[in-house]
């Protein structure tokens, strides 16, 4: 008979975790859960659509991203682990309530990355990352703004044909599928490692006139194939759900790539430094692959706002790295 290991026994058994940090991951784990059922629910509950409300990056929201950042909020803001959060769906960061008691960690999420999808019935998720605050007092906004490589904990959950959440605490990747019938997220896939090399890259096409020359020369080179320099097909996929993206790298590897482009100089990126980039960084880098701005190791850009945008260049080391070296020149 197999037995199964659910995410409280797998996180109990590993080094260094402290009561608190099982239970916020509990509490994560909770929240995601609600919504998952509030994402299979979206048509039945009347729930899809437009807010018409825009988010601090100017984004126009969907209702379920209001709800589902209400979902993490409410789950997470009285547990007593927490000394603050930040949000892709609110401006500032978000203070522990008064009559609460305030934890050592500071939870960052988007609670619905790839909300473009819901109404055509994609896959979306939520990416969180985990960083030290102050042990039992509100967070400042400079507590935020800490480096990729101080996080203690990145994970991010699919909501697709199956639940599922992908999990790093520093020592590696995990992978667990919630089980329907006894309500927990079980251990699926354990060690998750991306191949060096890969034959498949993800990027929207729609924005080539905009890349700058080093993107374009990589693209170029995968659309050639066999006839140029590098000598093999490339496959392209698309999905523009960052969660989607980057677990079929960690399933079977390929390059995904958001980078600079020319339109908006002040806006260097489309993807969110603090609970996008880092969080999907941490987790590539556990697994094997490395994770760019195309300049600079993504977790050692140092932050200067908790909603900053970066280029973004992460998976396969081999195909990063050349995507690095075409910058370098």
């Amino acid at each position: 008979m197999n037995t199964v290991k659910t995410l409280a026994q797998f996180i109990e058994q590993q080094a260094n975790t402290t009561t608190d940090f099982i239970l916020l991951l509990n509490d994560i784990a909770l929240s995601c859960k609600q919504i998952a059922r509030t994402v299979n629910r979206g048509a039945m509950a009347g729930i899809l659509g437009s807010a018409e409300t825009e988010n601090i990056q100017g984004e126009t929201q969907k209702e379920l991203d209001i709800i589902t950042n209400d979902i993490m909020v409410d789950a997470l803001n009285w547990t007593g682990r927490l000394s603050g959060m930040a949000s892709e769906e609110v401006d500032d960061p978000i203070a522990i309530p008064a009559e609460y008691p305030k934890g050592k960690y500071l939870a960052l999420f988007d609670p619905l990355d790839g909300s473009s999808n819901i109404d055509i019935n994609l896959t979306v998720g939520t990416i969180f990352s985990i960083l030290e605050g102050r042990d039992g007092q509100d967070a400042t906004l400079e507590d935020y703004l800490q480096k990729g490589t101080e996080q203690v904990c990145a994970g991010f959950v699919l909501y697709g044909p199956s639940t599922m959440m992908i999990l790093t605490t520093g020592q590696g990747v995990n992978g667990f599928t919630l089980d329907e019938d006894i309500g927990e997220f079980v251990l699926t896939h354990q060690d998750m490692t991306i191949p060096e090399d890969t034959a498949e890259f993800s990027i929207n096409m729609s924005n080539q006139r905009f890349w700058q020359e080093p993107v374009q020369r990589y693209i170029d080179e995968c659309l050639q194939g066999v006839d140029g320099t590098r000598d093999k097909n490339f496959n392209m996929r698309w999905v523009a759900s960052m969660v989607a993206e980057v677990y079929r790298v960690l399933t079977r590897g390929g390059i995904f790539m958001y980078p600079f482009d020319t339109r908006d100089p002040s806006r260097p990126g489309k993807l969110r430094l603090m609970y996008e980039a880092n969080p999907m960084a941490f987790i590539v880098e556990q697994a094997g692959g490395v994770c760019s701005t195309g300049v600079e190791r993504m977790m050692e850009v140092t932050p200067t706002d908790i909603h900053q945008r970066v280029p973004v260049i992460l998976g396969s080391k081999n195909e990063v790295d050349r995507v690095v070296s075409y910058h370098q020149d």
